[in-house]
């Protein structure tokens, strides 16, 4: 099982950035995905999910309902997050992963700063 984030950079407030995740190792449309963050001395913390393929149910934490989507091609095994209006709080290593897979990537580095 792998995953492999990409996408992050720095970002004045307001700005957008989008995250792509690869994965591998596992059937990537049978899995229910997420991303997770973690910003300095703080743990590691749910952003979104999205349900598996034919489903459109997302969830998000409230910190970023309205300006973050979570999205998923299961043909290309990638999962998304469309990242909108960001905030210097944002700042944070974001990972995808996998319901019930304790294997991590090495995450994408998010800095939101003017």
């Amino acid at each position: 099982v792998q995953f492999v984030e990409s996408g992050g950079g720095l970002v004045q407030p307001g700005g957008s950035l989008r995250l792509s995740c690869a994965a591998s190792g596992f059937t990537f449309s049978r899995y229910v995905m997420s991303w997770y963050r973690q910003a300095p001395g703080k743990a590691r913390e749910l952003v979104a999910t999205i349900l598996t393929s034919g489903a459109t149910t997302t969830n998000y934490a409230n910190s970023v309902k309205g300006r973050f989507t979570i999205s998923r091609d299961n043909a290309k095994n990638t999962v998304y997050l469309q990242m909108n209006s960001l905030k210097p709080e944002d700042t944070a290593v974001y990972y995808c992963n996998a319901r019930g897979v304790t294997v991590w990537g090495q995450g994408t580095q998010v800095t939101v700063s003017s």
